[in-house]
């Protein structure tokens, strides 16, 4: 079997068209995912000009010299890794300190161990702990014993007195033997 050269011919040239035409395709594509990928990199413009102007005028060198040169993560890489930081300096920021010696403390602790600075005060209701300068419990609504009620009087302060209370501030008298 004999070979044409004008076939010969035409399939060459048939296949440096293609050739070509694949080369100039991945030189674009090149360039285009060059300057996608430093969008995402980088916030200058000129940076993204440059980056894609040096995968133009050198193809695959100036890809590879973009690869090595470029930012190691991308913005949103960044952010997430700022967010990361941000939440775990606010879960020690939020740890509750001490006011006398500003060590950290537990919030169910009444007494810091280390100064014995009094943290907070027992509800004497429901037992459930109060800050101290509360007067009244948020949890059960009962104000703290001694607290000066508005507008009670005083026969009303005596009548929700407890009996033992009101016992001992009234003195029994005794019944004595009628005198003859």
């Amino acid at each position: 079997m004999t070979l044409d050269p004008t076939f010969l011919s035409g399939f060459t040239l048939i296949l440096t068209g293609f050739t070509g035409a694949f080369l100039v395709a991945l030189w674009v594509a090149l360039v285009i995912w060059t300057f996608r990928d430093i969008r995402s990199r980088h916030r200058d413009r000129l940076v993204h000009f440059l980056a894609a102007a040096l995968v133009a005028l050198l193809n695959l060198p100036g890809v590879l010299v973009y690869l090595i040169l470029r930012p190691a993560h991308t913005l949103e890489e960044e952010y997430q890794q700022t967010l990361e930081e941000e939440a775990l300096l606010q879960t020690i920021e939020d740890q509750a300190e001490c006011p006398g010696c500003e060590r950290h403390i537990q919030e169910d602790w009444l007494v810091c161990p280390t100064c014995q600075t009094k943290l907070r005060k027992p509800c004497h209701s429901c037992g459930r702990l109060m800050e101290l300068p509360w007067n009244i419990c948020p949890y059960c609504g009962t104000p703290e014993p001694g607290m000066r009620k508005e507008g009670m009087t005083m026969e009303d302060v005596v009548r929700d007195l407890p009996k033992e209370a009101k016992a001992e501030e009234t003195p029994e008298i005794e019944a004595s033997d009628p005198v003859e």
